[in-house]
């Protein structure tokens, strides 16, 4: 079978011409990106909505803070009693850790150490 030059150029036309065709498709499929900056109308909602839940419940955290505070200092205290207790010079003093006070141990009363 003998090729001639016509034919060359014809089928060499061909695979250009289809190549050219298959690149123009490929590259005709793009996709769209669309980056939002947050500030949509419901991101602004929800977060108006947290901000009103977080001061709802700003006097209840007060609260618990208070709590945990007057705690804090029971126990500092109680801890600086007992201590001064243990060190007192009355042997009748002791410690009562269920109650956290300073004891007589004859009559039970509390005492001042």
């Amino acid at each position: 079978m003998k090729v001639t030059l016509s034919k060359r150029l014809c089928l060499t036309a061909m695979l250009a011409l289809s190549a050219v065709v298959y690149t123009a498709t490929a590259t005709a499929e793009t996709s769209k990106l669309i980056i939002e900056s947050g500030d949509s109308a419901q991101s602004k909602q929800n977060a108006a909505m947290d901000k009103e839940q977080w001061n709802d419940t700003r006097s209840l955290r007060q609260k618990v803070n208070t709590r945990a505070e007057k705690e804090w200092d029971k126990t500092d205290v109680a801890f600086d009693t007992r201590d001064k207790c243990e060190q007192s010079a009355n042997l009748n003093a002791y410690w009562e850790p269920n109650t956290l006070r300073c004891l007589d141990r004859n009559t039970g009363r509390p005492i001042a150490p």
